[in-house]
Parts: structure tokens; sequence; C-alpha cells
């Protein structure tokens, strides 16, 4: 659903969420900031790419929403950064672990957790459109502590062959989470946990999950140690 505002806006915003309410009322939040206009909403990271390409936003304000085929948010993220000029990316969703690490490396400008008030959200995407980088305060207190030192959820010695996201999986599958919970938290479609869970188990020459649980908790994984 497309929208124009007032021809004198500044800063032109695309909405992405995959919550038609939440969608809905960031789009109102948006629209009543002077200065702001929000010129298209999208469900999907499909259909965001497609807004972007279009219609050349300042801002997008998204959600994690999974791509095409099951692709993570966070390699969404990457595609809506393709068009140039670029927009500035605003990463506004629930997860609050590292999540927040990969939006950055992968070009967002912004990271809030839902349930930030207005203000702050209208804050956070003027600084975007202006180039800064911000985190909201519990984003930040959690990046800082990623900073500080070794953190229960980074990869021991013994795990180090498996990438990223596969330590991500191992971590909360340790956690005690199943398939269709563990794609909730990241994102992603149920068939590519499969299929990472997979790929952990042969690259820890495990033969059950149980078994890998066993080991991600030895090595600190999923409040092991």
């Amino acid at each position: 659903m497309d929208g124009t505002a007032g021809a004198t806006a500044e800063v032109t915003v695309v909405v992405v969420d995959g919550d038609p309410v939440f969608r809905m009322g960031m789009t109102a939040l948006l629209g009543a900031v002077d200065g702001l206009a929000v010129v298209a909403e999208a469900a999907t990271a499909d259909e965001a790419v497609a807004a972007v390409e279009r219609l050349r936003p300042r801002v997008v304000v998204t959600d994690l929403c999974p791509g095409r085929e099951g692709e993570p948010g966070i390699d969404a993220v990457r595609r809506l950064l393709r068009p140039r000029p670029q927009p500035a990316v605003l990463v506004v969703t629930v997860a609050d672990d590292d999540s927040v690490l990969a939006s950055l490396r992968s070009g967002a400008r912004g990271y809030l957790l839902k349930g930030a008030g207005p203000a702050e959200v209208a804050r956070a995407v003027w600084a975007v459109a202006n180039g800064e980088t911000l985190l909201g305060p519990a984003v930040g207190r959690l990046v800082a502590a990623r900073l500080a030192g070794p953190h229960p959820g980074w990869p021991a010695p013994v795990l180090r062959g498996l990438t990223p996201r596969e330590h991500e999986v191992l971590d909360l599958v340790a956690r005690g989470l199943g398939n269709e919970a563990i794609a909730r938290r990241l994102t992603v479609s149920p068939k590519t946990v499969r299929n990472h869970v997979s790929a952990v188990l042969t690259k820890l020459h495990t033969a059950s999950r149980a078994e890998a649980i066993v080991r991600a908790r030895e090595a600190g994984l999923g409040g092991g140690r």
C-alpha cells in the first residue's frame, strides 16, 4: 500500500513489517512527524526491495522480515542497500540478541527494540537519515557487553568450525527450543533451521540432536557452564 504525504517533506520513509497492525501504527506515528513522509509500506523483504528501487526513500524502517525462500532477515537488509542512492536502514524488531551486531555488519545504521516510544523512533529516523548510527538504550547496553569481553554465546574453540548462523542455531537448540520456535526467533523458515541443524550435527560429528546439545552446553552455550 503506497501513500504519499505532503510535497514539502524532507525525509521519505518506507515502513516494512509483516505485522499489519504494527506496520500501520508505525506509518501513522511517522506520518504525524513534521518533515517525514511515509511513501510506501511493505509486508515482506521482496515488497520492500521493490519499493526502495521504485521510490528511492532516504530511510527504510524495517523489522527483520525473511526474504524469498526463507532468506534470513539479516540478508534481506543487504538487499535493501543495493539500490543507489542507498537508503538508511533502521531496524525495529523484538530481537535483542546477536541480530544487533549482524544487522550493523549488514549495513543498518540504527537498531531499536519494538516498544520504543514515539519520540525515540522519530529521533532515530532523523539520526539515520543524517548519516548517524543510533542504537536504542537497551541495544546499546547489549553491544557494549559484547565488546567488553567473552560472551557465553560466542564460539568456544571446539565449535569454531561452525558459521555464525550455525552457532546461533546451536545455542538456541541447547536452550531447548524446537525448530519452529527457532525459525520464529530468527525470522527464517523451519526448513532453513533444519538445514542448519543438520550441518551442525555433521560438523560436530554428533549422531543426534541430544548429543549436540551436550557438546554445546559443555562449550558454554544454552546457559551451560
